[in-house]
Formats: structure tokens, sequence, C-alpha cells
């Protein structure tokens, strides 16, 4: 497939999924049975993301444009992709990337979240064949030029060991962290609520650590995020907000709870599912003193990335701060 025809068929898919086509609701659904934190309404939302901020045609004409992306590559290289599976369609990204150079793929998706990039992997292969050939799905990745892998610090060990003699791009464990200083707004705190409580605080651009000045009053951050309360509908949710609830408890540790999600103080930005890790400043340069750049894939708050855009990544925000486009056209 030349540049033109790759675009074209991103473009199809840009339109089916915002079609709300027939075929999609039994894919979301089995996304769901598979994996219960993939909410219908989370997938919607990502898939919404995915397909406005990525597939968008003038975007990926500026991208083609910036890369100087050719008709084809000199040399057609299969990049083996390892998909995490976090949050729905998590991987998305780095396929459409890989597509978009003209590479050929071989993909290994979490058993996680299969179901939908499968099935809009297959839509793809169905509307032209050539696609099938440049995007499939195998379980050993023995044998590709490259590699892109994402995953916990624990299996990128592992990645780096196979993969240490090919060129690649190798993703560890990430989080996102806020830094307040008081004068946020009710609106700012419900889209701050939004980037903590979206897909179960699952994702690594999902703030899991706030840093507020020295009497801080938490109270209206906590009403804020009360619009989850739902979340505690879901027995597996519940059972972490349990969990922390009780450790808090028999830790004899100070916290504090809206009856859904738990804020506990904490210097680490990592923090669990139903939990919230809190840390002090008395200067405002104090929290980024602290803060490791390795660590942290998105700081929100004023000056920084605004509130409820830590799940709305550009298609150039890389993961990682790895320029993907980059590392594809330099195979």
């Amino acid at each position: 497939m030349n540049l033109a025809q790759r675009l074209q068929l991103l473009s199809t898919l840009r339109e089916y999924m915002l079609s709300g086509n027939a075929e999609w609701p039994g894919a979301r659904e089995m996304a769901h049975y598979r994996n219960p934190w993939f909410l219908p309404e989370f997938i919607d939302l990502s898939v919404t993301n995915l397909a406005t901020h990525i597939l968008d045609g003038k975007v990926l004409n500026e991208v083609a444009e910036r890369y100087r992306i050719p008709d084809q590559p000199s040399r057609m290289r299969t990049v083996g992709l390892v998909m995490a599976g976090n949050i729905p369609l998590v991987g998305f990204h780095d396929m459409v990337c890989i597509f978009l150079s003209g590479h050929r793929q071989l993909i290994r998706p979490s058993s996680k979240d299969e179901v939908l990039i499968r099935h809009l992997a297959g839509k793809m292969a169905e509307w032209d064949s050539r696609a099938g050939d440049q995007v499939s799905f195998r379980e050993n990745l023995k044998g590709c030029d490259a590699y892109i892998a994402t995953g916990s610090n624990h299996s990128a060990r592992y990645f780096e060991q196979y993969f240490a003699s090919y060129p690649h791009i190798i993703r560890r464990n990430r989080t996102s962290v806020a830094i307040l200083d008081g004068s946020e707004t009710k609106e700012e705190l419900s889209l701050l609520a939004d980037d903590i409580q979206l897909y179960f605080g699952l994702g690594c651009r999902n703030v899991t650590q706030v840093w507020v000045p020295e009497a801080y009053d938490f109270e209206p951050l906590l009403d804020a995020l009360k619009r989850y309360d739902h979340l505690m509908d879901l027995h597996k949710y519940k059972h972490n907000y349990d969990y922390v609830l009780t450790l808090n408890l028999m830790n004899r540790q100070p916290y504090m709870t809206n009856g859904s999600i738990v804020l506990s103080p904490g210097t680490s930005p990592y923090s669990g599912i139903a939990n919230l890790n809190y840390a002090y400043y008395t200067r405002p340069d104090e929290p980024l003193s602290h803060l490791d750049p390795g660590t942290l894939q998105v700081i929100t708050g004023h000056g920084f990335t605004p509130f409820g855009q830590a799940q709305c990544p550009s298609f150039t925000d890389y993961a990682d701060g790895v320029d993907t486009m980059a590392f594809l056209a330099g195979l």
C-alpha cells in the first residue's frame, strides 16, 4: 500500500469507530466480558479520543509531512509490537504509527485487551486485504527487525535482554501527578477527578498523587471525586477500596475518604486502585525537586497540562517522551 492508500484506510477506520456501526456493540460487550475493568463507557471514551486526536485526517497528513514518510519504505521492516492491556486500546497508537510508516507489524496483544485491537485490525483487512499483510498477530515475535514493547518494570528487564541486539523502544511503569495551588475552580477540580478516576486510575496518564500547599482544604476535591461514586458498583473496585481503607485503619495512618476513594499521605507518585496519595509543599518549586521525571508521564495543574486533558494526548504526545515515528523512520 502506498502512503495515500494507508491514509485513506485510516480515515475509513476513523469513520467506522465514530459511526456506531452495528458490529461495534458486540465487540465492546465482548471486551467488557473478557475484562470487567473495561466498562463500556470507558471503551467509548477511549475510542472517541483515539478517533478524534490520533486518526484525524489533518493530523495524519501533518505527521506524514513532518516525518517525510515515503510512499513505501526503501526497505520494509517487520516490527514486533508487544502491547499492554491496562486501559482499552492502549496499544492502538503504536499500531497506527507502524502502519502509517509503511512497515509490517506482528502484534502480541495483551490478553486483557485483545478483543478490540483484533476487531479493528480485522476491519482494516476486510476493507483492504493488503492491510492484513501489514498488520497481523502472533504469539511468538522471533525474527523481527525491530521491537516496541510496553510493560511493567519487571517485564521490561526481560524485554531488554531479549531485544538488546535489535532496534527497540521499551516502556516501563509510569504514572502522573497533579500540582495544586489552592485556587482551582469547581470546574477544574471536576476535570481533575476525570484525570484521577477514568479507567479506574489504571493508565499511566492517570493522576495518582496530588501535591498541595500546607493547610490545603481537601473538601472541594473530595466533593468533586463523588462524581465517580458509581465505580463502587463494580465489586472488583469496591474490594480495592475496602482493602486500602482497612490498611489505613490497621496501620493507624491518617486518611480521608468520600466513600469511594481513599486519600492517603505519601511521597510516592504511585498509588493503587481507589487510592490517591497526597503530599504537602511549602515552596512552589518543591514538588518538581522531589519528582523523578523518569517515572512521570504527565503533570497536570496551572502552568502544566490543563486539568481534564491527561487522557487526551495528541498524536505526538509520545509515551515516555520517545518519538515513535522518528524511531520507525530511522529503521
